[in-house]
């Protein structure tokens, strides 16, 4: 796949980039990288996780109204 080519390419690039920081500063941005990766690995389970249950059928209408209040709300809270 051409995206997993130009992905790596990327990927090595960034890694020779941080070989030449300072260890304290790849330490600080191998932390970010993985914490980043799990994420988007929670992420991923949680989509799949939806995915199967709308695929049972144990999906529910939602009101668009209900959904942007609450987000709304939860974004005010992290403020």
């Amino acid at each position: 796949m051409c995206y997993s080519f130009f992905m790596m390419k990327a990927l090595e690039l960034a890694i020779t980039k941080a070989s030449s920081l300072s260890e304290a500063a790849q330490e600080q941005l191998g932390r970010e990288l993985l914490e980043r990766i799990e994420t988007l690995e929670q992420l991923r389970a949680e989509v799949a996780l939806g995915l199967s249950e709308l695929d049972a059928g144990r999906g529910e209408e939602l009101d668009i109204g209900d959904v942007i209040r609450q987000a709304r709300e939860e974004h005010a809270k992290k403020a």
